[in-house]
């Protein structure tokens, strides 16, 4: 009973007394994500420019792409880490690596050119931490702030990244006309470096752990990962919104970069117009961050998510039929808002609904649908536009990007699934 009064008393030290977008602890962890995304976006456009420069377009493209291949195969893996050591310490010690490593690049880029080989290493060591950071990352609002704050904890995410890619790409192409790559790496680093202190600073909150959930002892990394699996599968939320968020991303992430590209030269709308469009995306996307930045929770949480995907879904197919240009950008719009709202909400929903002794590996699961799964519709949608033009191919990503919200809707589980209030 002590050990039960002792944790009641640590939440309640803890527990916000103001919303999340008040509370000065959820700021700083915040301010430490937004100057870790804006050095992530620093960072590659370094990476990009250096490859450029030190070999053939096709070579500077496997650079940029190489990072992939780790965060896909280890991001699960990252997951069990994040659980098994906490997520606190995980992102502490990735941004301190990714930070090391990228002032150390800069520093030999300073005295020499060590050619395309230690862009590629470098490369390579950045999806390794991202395997391990970006489950930990996604774990530790939880441990921040109460339940009933995590969709707003959620937009402001959102928020961060939408001012990371504004920011970071200009910043970037600053240092680089600055001082060249080195310059931009180093001020990648300094950016990441800023975020340790940061999050140093952020007090945890302690879980309350079941002891059905709590890793025995003796337990293996193999055996925690299929537990986490298989506590996914088995979960009347869980399981139905992994497959509502694959089906979405796969429908959303083809047209909405490589087959985005391919309509604006179509259409004659050019790198200009192709921007315009992307910016109307945003847009739509930072709205719907505000939106729950500024509310905090919306009813019907599961009906929301599932039912804005499925408007937003006709709009992907809509804007390849858009007549002109103003068209398009108002479509985009409508697209960021309603597929950044749905995604917001999913989020929330994977936080709220998952045991604190899963969190990572949830977390993993869902990255591996976004950022392993999602990005195969790209090779795809080329080619299936090089043979069928973009309507058919923007109709039919519409399509299965419908049928994520479909799936989700039909779960009794995610439809009926509220947000803590």
């Amino acid at each position: 009973m002590s050990d039960l009064t002792d944790i009641t008393d640590h939440q309640t030290r803890f527990a916000p007394d103001r919303p999340a977008h008040r509370d000065p602890n959820v700021l700083r962890w915040v301010g430490a994500y937004t100057a870790s995304m804006v050095g992530d976006m620093v960072f590659f456009l370094a990476l990009s420019w250096a490859a450029v420069q030190n070999g053939t377009p096709a070579q500077a493209g496997i650079v940029t792409a190489v990072s992939a291949v780790p965060r896909a195969l280890l991001m699960l893996g990252g997951g069990v880490v994040a659980d098994r050591f906490g997520p606190r310490k995980v992102v502490i010690g990735s941004d301190a690596v990714r930070c090391a490593t990228v002032l150390a690049v800069a520093a030999l880029l300073f005295v020499t050119d060590p050619g395309l080989w230690l862009l590629a290493l470098l490369a390579v060591v950045f999806g390794i931490v991202d395997a391990v950071f970006m489950p930990a990352v996604g774990a530790l609002p939880a441990r921040i702030t109460a339940k009933d704050q995590l969709a707003r904890v959620q937009g402001m995410r959102g928020l961060a990244v939408r001012f990371a890619a504004v920011v970071g790409a200009p910043l970037g192409g600053l240092g680089v006309a600055a001082g060249g790559s080195a310059a931009a790496f180093t001020l990648s680093g300094l950016l990441i470096a800023v975020s340790v202190p940061l999050l140093i600073s952020v007090r945890m909150r302690e879980l309350p752990r079941d002891d059905a959930t709590a890793p025995a002892p003796d337990t293996t990394a193999w055996r925690d990962l299929v537990a986490g699996l298989r506590y996914i599968r088995r979960h009347r939320v869980l399981g139905p919104l992994m497959v509502a968020i694959a089906l979405g991303d796969l429908g959303f992430v083809g047209p909405l970069n490589v087959g985005l590209t391919l309509l604006a030269d179509e259409r004659g709308w050019g790198a200009s117009g192709m921007g315009w469009v992307l910016a109307g995306f945003g847009t739509g996307a930072g709205v719907a961050a505000l939106l729950l930045t500024v509310r905090g929770r919306l009813p019907r949480a599961g009906c929301v998510a599932a039912g804005a995907i499925i408007p937003g879904a006709a709009a992907i197919g809509a804007l390849a039929q858009a007549p002109g240009l103003p068209v398009a950008v108002g479509t985009a719009v409508v697209v960021g808002l309603l597929t950044g709202l749905s995604g917001a909400m999913c989020g929330a929903l994977l936080q709220t609904q998952s045991e604190p002794a899963y969190l990572g590996r949830v977390t993993a699961v869902g990255g591996i649908v976004s950022l392993g799964i999602a990005p195969l519709s790209m090779p795809l949608s080329a080619a299936a536009i090089g043979v069928w033009g973009t309507g058919p191919v923007f109709a039919v990503s519409g399509a299965v990007c419908a049928l994520g919200g479909v799936v989700a809707l039909c779960a009794p589980g995610v439809r009926r699934a509220e947000l803590p209030g």
